[in-house]
């Protein structure tokens, strides 16, 4: 018998996508957080960003990683969802797999606008209002 969606389970999904997105937009939060909080210069949180970001200075994989990881957390996370719905095998996974993939791509598609929204707006006009060298990173420009 399946279970009915629970507030708890829901919210449990929020907490996932959400922070997979905060995860993969690692390589320009901290520079955004160390200037926020004055821990380093503008130049400084600059230089790690550009490193980060771009791969320069042989970091090229960090941020391939952090996406992969973030995905496998939506991944992981929408398992532990569906567990808890009771869907616990496959062949329960094909009797309900209208259900299975509607949930799968809604959450996948909300992550991926989320990290977007985060990374390239939220974080882009923070960064910019801290006065760190991202005016050309705006896609609206």
């Amino acid at each position: 018998m399946v279970n009915p969606t629970s507030t708890e389970d829901v919210r449990s999904l929020w907490k996932v996508m959400g922070g997979s997105a905060i995860l993969a937009s690692m390589c320009c939060l901290p520079s955004v957080v160390l200037v926020l909080f004055g821990l380093a210069s503008v130049s400084t949180a600059a230089s790690l960003s550009d490193t980060l970001y771009w791969g320069t200075g042989g970091y090229w994989w960090f941020r391939g990683t952090l996406n992969l990881v973030s995905f496998l957390c939506v991944v992981v996370g929408l398992v532990v969802y569906f567990r808890n719905q009771g869907i616990c095998t496959l062949d329960e996974a094909k009797r309900q797999r209208q259900r299975v993939m509607n949930t799968s791509l809604l959450v996948v598609l909300i992550f991926i606008l989320s990290y977007l929204v985060f990374n390239y707006v939220i974080l882009t006009e923070v960064g910019i209002a801290l006065n760190l060298p991202w005016e050309s990173s705006r896609f609206w420009n």
